[in-house]
């Protein structure tokens, strides 16, 4: 079983210029409503099932399953309309792995950065394009996603 250790956080959109080769993901959660997530992931010809617990600041368990390719497109389609589309950005910023997502279709506009650690505390040095940390904010967990929009909620302050 494993852990998972991430800080999120937006991205200032006129510092950030996308590396090319995104890969393209459509998402779809089986549980959105608890703290407790199951998702069904597509990225390209391979497909995962991910259970997530509930966070505890930057930590939570996290345990992902391959499955087969049929089974990922039937799963999504008991997750229709509640899809999180978006391309996928791997690079390396001081030596460190940086997941960067441009949120496509009802999240349109949103642009996030996730940085994985290896300790809760772990400094991070962050790259010019980080802007404002989200990790603990609950809007912008990919199941919330998934419920609440982005496009329903971005003009609010």
């Amino acid at each position: 079983m494993g852990t998972e250790i991430e800080r999120k956080f937006l991205v200032n959109r006129s510092l950030w210029h996308p590396p090319a080769g995104a890969l393209r993901l459509i998402q779809g959660y089986l549980c959105a409503k608890s703290p407790i997530s199951v998702r069904v992931r597509l990225i390209r010809q391979s497909a995962t099932l991910t259970i997530k617990g509930p966070p505890s600041g930057a930590v939570r368990l996290e345990c992902e399953y391959p499955i087969p390719l049929s089974d990922a497109q039937a799963l999504l389609q008991l997750c229709k309309p509640f899809w999180i589309q978006k391309k996928r950005h791997h690079l390396r910023w001081a030596g460190r792995p940086w997941v960067v997502d441009e949120y496509e279709a009802r999240n349109d506009g949103l642009i996030v950065a996730e940085v994985e650690l290896t300790r809760k505390n772990e400094p991070v040095p962050l790259p010019p394009w980080v802007g404002l940390e989200v990790t603990a904010d609950p809007r912008y967990k990919n199941a919330r996603l998934a419920l609440h929009p982005y496009e329903s909620w971005k003009r609010s302050p």
